[in-house]
């Protein structure tokens, strides 16, 4: 029966390596040590957990040593291994069944090595044991945890370390040479610190996209590479590295004569510190320094000059951590920061992970030289010098990120950014594709609201991070214009201001449609558009294609929705006839309809304002629309045209408060608002008020022919006559002037512009501000905008002098045609009485016509100097009317000054006048 010893595990093992290698124990002691490491390590190779693979190693490397036979064999037992396994798959684990059958073929294969060929055996374990250095440091320092395989108890640490040692020495593995146990792992020379694929690796973590996801993840494993120097000689090593371990494992004494009290430390505890540092974590002579915020080394320990510099530049990562981290803490909590906060967090806390996955490679690295205890002189140990230049790369990312931290406070949303787009123009390509990697993350909620509004129409901005804003109280009539704004301060700065304002469009167009137009179904193009920008490159996309990729579909959504909601406005509510019949009716293109009404409202409007019934008034403009072209109009359009009645005023009449008024609701009154209905109001007023001046002139000329032959016989108001005549020319050239310049040269021309407009319209804002610059334009050139308010006032002069003629004319024919009456009556009686053979007249009647005769002769001064007066107010009104459009900056108006003084009438009567019409216009620019 076996002893217990002969049960125990080393004798087993020892059994099993000189039965595998057919040696004594005292041979195959090297070996046994090897196989007692490996068993008990925590490491695992990163070889490829190939069952499969690791038997055909073996066979191919029996059948390289010439050894079929023994290859055969071992495939024949590999086989009966594989089918008892099977067959005692439900067996309880208790038995001793075979489970890790890749880790005991590997280890066979790895004890079957040559053992001749000593160096490259052992070149290869230490390659092994660095390979595993991630697979074991895979643990990330993620909070403020000191980890438990580094206590700051430095001495406690160094005195288990050196009783680790004689340990292994007294179990026989002191007769394994130094080497062969803690030798380097031989480097290739494309990995070497400093060398430019070494440097390739870590820059190019970032800098290709797809794969730099893939290379961060490696890091720790190609720092392991790093981390290993070139195989020094094994004799050299030795001896260099009992004296480095020495010289920097055991603390110097004081200088003789030094009573300072400063203590010396050694290059191994700064390093154990400035791990520590790296976290963020106080060492034991490495401490924040709250009043120069930053890390020093205590003022007790005595450094170099060198040593402390170089200190002092490591310990600045850790400060840069600190920042980092401080910023993200905070953050993370504050739901008020938004998603666009949120990721940009989210991103800074992947960054800190890598970076906390070198420090734990770092880690492994120091905790691997202190458990072997012997390992600390050597070429490939950690110092000072090598963190130096391992970190340059962390250093340059955390000093990117600790910028990006300090731009970004008080911003999110789309300026938070903007802000971190503004560091990707710069020239160093590293540090763009990091910023780039972090924009990418960033922006992706800016994305997703990007396309939710411009696909879907919907805003769900909770923390009021996109650039689009809504206002909730906006009613459904005010939607397009109020409802929806921009929030040019959360523009990204990689969207253009003509990008977001396409975007603004799109969605309010599509708002528009469903709460407005009711109409909830998208066009097929709309789907068709929607679906292909729900890829997985949109963010590169945008940030590697903005004038290509991102704008087409920008465009694509602009054009369709646009198309869209133009076509529904036209088909469905008819705006274009709208427009049209807003110029027929408000701005008096019909016509005969316009003189119809007028004719028939003659009347009704000659009485006083408070008289006036609404409902007569309609009925009279039903009955005008029925006798003219009008009531060839669509139905729809003449249902919304009615009549309205002004506020009255004292002494007003008819003409004074009547109006035409023009029904708008839904969709349409999205383009004729309250402001552009108040416009057309008052454009109505000033033409219906300059056409019941041309009326009036028109009755004046038709009574001056009606009565002409019958004035005749009164030769005594010829003159007075031939004076009305004279002033109601010169009016009818001035209203005609007037009519002709609002008619083609203001209303004409602008329309024509308007529907030029219109026709090439891409949106609807493209219509709506086509038809304000229409009203903006007739207003103005109407002379009713405020620059012009001296003007509108000497034209109403104007018009109030013609009617003062009317008044004037029709009491002098209601005066004449009265004497006419009388004095043809007298006649006739004298004629009558002469018939009847008797006296024409008496004495007395005689007397009587004659002072009758005599008192209308009287008057005709009074109406001859009424009329003067008349004449010479207006004409003075008029020459400063001409006076005022001279120096007008409108060149139309200049021209109108022209035409009214065509022979130069004025002129002659106003020296202001004498000046050509070119010195006017540059007058008046000077003005």
């Amino acid at each position: 029966m076996a002893t217990p010893d002969q049960k125990s595990p080393n004798v087993l093992l020892q059994n099993l390596c000189c039965r595998i290698l057919g040696k004594s124990e005292a041979d195959a002691a090297q070996q046994f040590q090897y196989a007692v490491r490996v068993i008990g390590s925590n490491f695992a190779p990163t070889v490829e957990r190939d069952e499969f693979l690791v038997a055909e190693k073996i066979k191919k490397e029996l059948v390289r040593q010439r050894r079929e036979a023994d290859a055969a064999l071992f495939s024949e037992l590999y086989r009966k291994l594989s089918s008892q396994l099977t067959y005692y798959v439900a067996i309880p684990l208790h038995l001793g069944i075979l489970k890790n059958k890749w880790s005991i073929l590997y280890l066979l294969l790895s004890l079957s090595e040559d053992p001749r060929k000593q160096s490259n055996k052992v070149s290869s374990y230490a390659t092994l044991f660095a390979q595993a250095l991630p697979r074991d440091a895979h643990s990330t320092p993620y909070y403020y945890a000191r980890p438990q395989s580094l206590p700051l108890n430095y001495q406690d640490r160094s005195a288990q370390s050196a009783q680790s040692s004689g340990s292994m020495g007294s179990s026989g593995i002191s007769s394994i040479s130094l080497y062969a146990l803690n030798g380097p792992t031989p480097t290739p020379q494309s990995l070497l610190p400093g060398s430019l694929a070494c440097n390739y690796i870590f820059k190019q973590s970032y800098q290709a996209p797809g794969v730099g996801d893939c290379l961060r993840q490696q890091l720790g494993s190609r720092l392991a590479w790093t981390l290993t120097a070139s195989q020094p000689s094994l004799q050299s090593t030795t001896s260099k590295g009992f004296s480095n371990a020495v010289s920097r494992g055991v603390p110097r004494s004081r200088r003789e004569g030094d009573t300072s009290g400063s203590v010396e430390i050694t290059e191994a505890n700064l390093v154990r510190d400035v791990l520590y540092v790296f976290q963020g974590i106080d060492g034991k002579n490495i401490k924040m320094c709250n009043s120069e915020n930053c890390y020093k080394v205590e003022g007790k320990v005595s450094l170099s000059k060198s040593l402390r510099d170089t200190t002092s530049r490591l310990a600045e990562l850790g400060w840069l951590h600190n920042k980092i981290r401080k910023y993200t803490d905070q953050r993370s909590l504050d739901r008020a920061f938004g998603l666009v906060g949120q990721s940009f967090c989210a991103a800074l806390h992947q960054e800190l992970k890598e970076y906390y996955r070198l420090l734990s490679v770092l880690h492994s690295q120091l905790q691997l030289e202190d458990d072997q205890g012997v390992n600390l002189g050597l070429e490939s140990s950690l110092t000072l010098r090598r963190l130096l230049v391992w970190t340059y790369d962390p250093k340059i990312r955390l000093k990117t990120l600790a910028a990006l931290v300090d731009h970004c406070q008080g911003r999110k949303g789309g300026e938070l950014a903007s802000a971190v787009h503004a560091y990707t123009k710069t020239g160093d390509p590293y540090m763009r594709s990091l910023v780039q990697h972090i924009l990418g993350l960033v922006s992706h909620p800016v994305l997703n609201f990007l396309y939710r509004w411009i696909y879907d129409g919907e805003l769900e901005d909770t923390y009021h991070e996109f650039f689009v804003a809504s206002d909730p109280t906006v009613k459904t009539d005010r939607l397009w214009h109020d409802k929806y704004t921009l929030r040019k301060s959360m523009i990204p700065s990689f969207i253009t201001m003509e990008q977001s304002k396409k975007v603004l469009l799109i969605g309010k167009s599509i708002n528009f449609l469903h709460q407005v137009c009711h109409d909830q179904t998208p066009s097929t193009k709309m789907i068709t558009v929607a679906k292909s920008a729900e890829s997985s490159k949109d963010a590169a996309d945008l940030f590697t294609d903005l004038e290509n990729a991102f704008q087409e579909k920008i465009d694509a959504a602009y054009f369709e929705t646009s198309k869209y909601l133009l076509d529904v406005l036209n088909k469905k509510y008819n705006l274009l006839e709208h427009m049209q019949a807003m110029r027929r009716y408000l701005l008096l293109g019909q016509g005969d309809f316009i003189r119809h009404l007028m004719d028939l409202l003659k009347p009704e409007l000659a009485r006083p304002a408070t008289t006036l019934y609404q409902h007569n008034l309609t009925g009279i403009l039903e009955t005008a629309v029925r006798a003219t072209n009008a009531q060839f109009d669509n139905p729809e359009i003449l249902k919304r045209l009615d009549v309205r009645l002004l506020e009255v005023s004292p002494g007003d009449t008819g003409w004074d408060v009547f109006s035409l008024d023009y029904h708008v609701d839904g969709p349409i009154a999205t383009v004729f608002t309250r402001e552009c209905m108040s416009h057309y109001l008052r454009v109505f007023n000033f033409l219906w008020r300059a056409k019941r001046m041309e009326y009036i002139l028109t009755d004046i000329w038709k009574g001056h022919m009606c009565n002409a032959k019958l004035l005749k016989s009164i030769p005594e108001l010829s003159g007075v006559l031939h004076q009305c005549h004279v002033l109601a020319s010169e009016m009818v050239h001035f209203i005609h002037q007037m009519q002709y310049y609002i008619t083609f040269e203001v209303l004409e021309c602008s329309w024509d512009e308007l529907w030029n407009k219109v026709q090439q319209a891409q949106d609807l804002d493209h219509i709506i501000a086509a038809h304000e610059v229409f009203l903006d334009t007739i207003i103005a050139r109407c002379l009713l905008d405020s620059d012009s308010r001296v003007l509108l006032n000497q034209l109403r002069a104007v018009f109030d002098q013609i009617i003062e003629l009317q008044n004037a004319q029709d009491a002098m024919y209601r005066a004449a045609l009265e004497e006419l009456q009388l004095r043809l009556q007298f006649e006739e009686r004298k004629k009558q009485r002469e018939l009847e053979g008797k006296w024409g007249v008496t004495a007395s009647e005689d007397e009587e016509e004659s002072r009758r005769m005599k008192e209308f002769q009287d008057s005709i001064p009074k109406m001859c100097s009424q009329l003067r007066i008349l004449t010479h107010f207006y004409q003075g009104i008029v020459q400063q009317f001409l006076v005022l459009l001279t120096t007008s900056s409108d060149e139309s108006l200049r021209f109108l000054s022209f035409r009214l003084d065509f022979n130069e009438h004025y002129k002659a009567r106003e020296p202001r006048l004498r000046v050509s019409l070119g010195t006017r216009g540059r007058r008046s620019s000077h003005m």
